[in-house]
């Protein structure tokens, strides 16, 4: 498995489990109606954010973007989103791009990383965060609408990288 950076030409094979990812409304605040060309400019980041695929035998499994959380006086705090096809989940991949985003926000010089809107509900995520050092430092109650729990609480998750 490689992790690289995202081209136009990996969307193909991003958007379908993208699609699929925000059209079953567990993980992702995102509008259930956004075409292919809405997604791909919110996604394929720009510098000085950046957006990997991680793929294996040229197969893209999964890809995440990261970058500063605000512009200006908070560029110092990175943030991130993740997004793992559906049909390889539990081989780590999701474990590889976060380590790689850690890594990559270090390497860059960020204080921290501060993830928004963890879905409270979204225990494979929350764990694999807590496991790489993040914190819940607070929940904003029903601020996500879940199809399968009705409102549930978005947590702000976040990991001190140093001064």
């Amino acid at each position: 498995m490689t992790i690289r950076t995202a081209t136009e030409e990996d969307w193909p094979q991003i958007w379908p489990f993208l699609s699929r990812i925000i059209e079953a409304g567990e993980t992702y605040a995102y509008r259930t109606d956004l075409t292919t060309e809405e997604a791909r400019d919110g996604w394929l980041m720009r510098p000085p954010a950046r957006t990997v695929v991680l793929e294996e035998e040229g197969r893209v499994l999964g890809s995440a973007t990261m970058g500063p959380n605000r512009p200006g006086r908070g560029s110092h705090v990175g943030t991130a989103s993740f997004m793992v096809d559906e049909a390889v989940r539990g081989r780590g991949i999701g474990r590889r791009l976060g380590e790689h985003v850690v890594q990559w926000h270090r390497d860059e010089g960020y204080r921290g990383i501060q993830f928004n809107a963890v879905v409270e509900t979204n225990l494979p995520a929350v764990h694999l965060w807590q496991s790489l050092g993040f914190e819940i430092v607070g929940t904003v109650p029903g601020a996500f609408c879940s199809r399968a729990h009705g409102y549930v609480g978005l947590h702000v998750m976040y990991l001190a990288l140093g001064s």
